[in-house]
């Protein structure tokens, strides 16, 4: 019995030193937040009743914008991926505009579009609906953003899933949701739970657009990154930092949950 061997290329000198660079890009930042973090003084930032003010808002805020996210992404993305119609090609580039975007540039297309003298703001003012610097609004801008993470791992896994089981399942006389709920969603499962948690992890960390479109008022849409760019803008940089590691944790955490479903490492 034949066995092959794994092949093992050495790299050259030149590749090897521009990769230990570009590693070092990555590395010495959050070097630099260990380094400088006030550890002695974590356990009192961490409890401060402004940051967990803070820290409630951003779960509250980015939970719900996975929310909607979900219910406007996941047929978003079987349309995209099993329906062939006029400009889907705009459809997708639209869908993912808002991950090249500027987030200062999306805060401010949001409030020209829902804002009381945007595109549909008095409708949406005649309505009762105030979105510009509203929770709601920190939830719209963040879903804005972190919503093309989870269509684009969605649809990709729509468009690679086994459709014989599907039709199979229709033979059978299951109706067309059934079929949806039953076959097609347990078969992009880990895709699902994937762009979920990052749609969730970009939302949480959202910035720009949140304080364009929502502001940055406390206890309504200041979320924890701005809640940092306060503390690091005023005389308390210790709690800057203490609370960006709190988000390096947390993006660190999904990373490494994710590793085997949407990160290829092998």
């Amino acid at each position: 019995m034949s066995t092959v061997r794994r092949r093992v290329e050495r790299s050259p000198f030149p590749a090897a030193a521009i990769a230990a660079l570009a590693v070092a890009l990555f590395a010495l930042p959050l070097a630099g937040l260990l380094w400088r973090a006030p550890w002695s003084r974590a356990r009192h930032v961490l409890a401060s009743s402004d940051a967990l003010d803070a820290l409630r808002l951003s779960l509250v805020t980015s939970t719900s914008a996975t929310l909607v996210a979900l219910v406007l992404g996941v047929p978003l993305a079987w349309v995209q991926a099993r329906v062939d119609y006029r400009g889907k090609s705009v459809v997708r580039a639209l869908t993912t505009l808002p991950m090249v975007l500027p987030p200062v540039a999306g805060g401010v297309a949001l409030l020209l579009a829902l804002g009381r003298n945007g595109i549909v703001g008095d409708q949406l003012d005649a309505a009762g609906v105030h979105l510009p610097f509203t929770t709601a609004g920190a939830v719209v801008a963040e879903a804005f953003v972190a919503m093309p993470f989870l269509v684009l791992t969605l649809e990709a896994a729509f468009r690679t899933s086994d459709r014989r089981l599907e039709d199979a399942a229709r033979t059978l006389g299951a109706h067309r949701f059934t079929v949806f709920r039953r076959v097609t969603l347990p078969l992009v499962r880990p895709s699902l739970v994937a762009g979920t948690v990052l749609c969730w992890a970009r939302a949480l960390g959202e910035f720009g657009a949140t304080i364009t479109f929502a502001g940055n008022l406390p206890g309504v849409t200041q979320t924890l990154p701005l809640f940092v760019f306060i503390k690091f803008e005023s005389t308390d940089a210790d709690a800057a930092i203490v609370l960006s590691l709190v988000l390096v944790a947390i993006s660190v955490a999904v990373i490494v949950g994710l590793r085997d479903r949407w990160l290829v490492t092998r």
